[in-house]
């Protein structure tokens, strides 16, 4: 079995204190010395796998749309048909990897940024893309007016996040779920988890 260097585990193991001091504090005023402090290391080796805050930054946002897109991923391959592939897509963004207390205000944190700093801007722009199509994929079929559906969906999911962040404690999955699937109901008229 191959040995996995200590650069890759000491990488990750910043990019998750990253994503705990953000948490904490609420805002990207971090230190990096606060960073390595929370991982067990120093600020110069933080400063050496990284270079400047904004790239580990960057790296805590890659990580945290990693794990959301293998939740989508992974609740899509279980998934049958349209309305089986918009409950899956609805509640894997709200799962427990990414709908926890440090991952929502991570998230709050990487809009702000993305208001500034043009890669964070792009890795946005890639995930508002990829929930758009997957839930267009699945809407298509259903609804008389994807497009229309489709962006609320999104709006009502970002939405979520944005509250949680704002609310404090651990997120609430089932009730932000069952906000998204009611309008999903009203909007298609009948449940998700009815056959069509």
């Amino acid at each position: 079995m191959p040995r996995i260097g200590v650069e890759p585990i000491r990488r990750d193991a910043l990019v998750k204190a990253t994503i705990a001091e953000i948490a904490r504090a609420g805002s990207l005023d971090v230190t990096v010395a606060q960073i390595a402090r929370r991982a067990g290391m120093s600020p110069a080796l933080a400063h050496h796998y990284f270079g400047a805050k904004e790239t580990l930054f960057l790296a805590a946002m890659r990580h945290v749309l990693t794990l959301y897109a293998a939740e989508v991923r992974g609740a899509l391959a279980a998934a049958e048909g349209p309305r089986g592939r918009l409950r899956a897509v609805v509640r894997a963004s709200f799962g427990p990897g990414s709908f926890r207390r440090e991952a929502v205000g991570a998230w709050l944190n990487f809009w702000v940024m993305a208001q500034t700093v043009p890669e964070a801007r792009r890795l946005l722009t890639i995930y508002q893309c990829r929930l758009r199509s997957n839930l267009l994929a699945a809407l298509r079929p259903l609804a008389a007016e994807p497009e229309a559906v489709a962006a609320t969906v999104g709006a009502l999911i970002d939405g979520a996040y944005l509250r949680a962040a704002l609310a404090g404690g651990a997120p609430d999955a089932a009730a932000a779920t069952a906000q998204v699937e009611r309008y999903l109901a009203a909007e298609l008229g009948q449940p998700l988890g009815e056959a069509h």
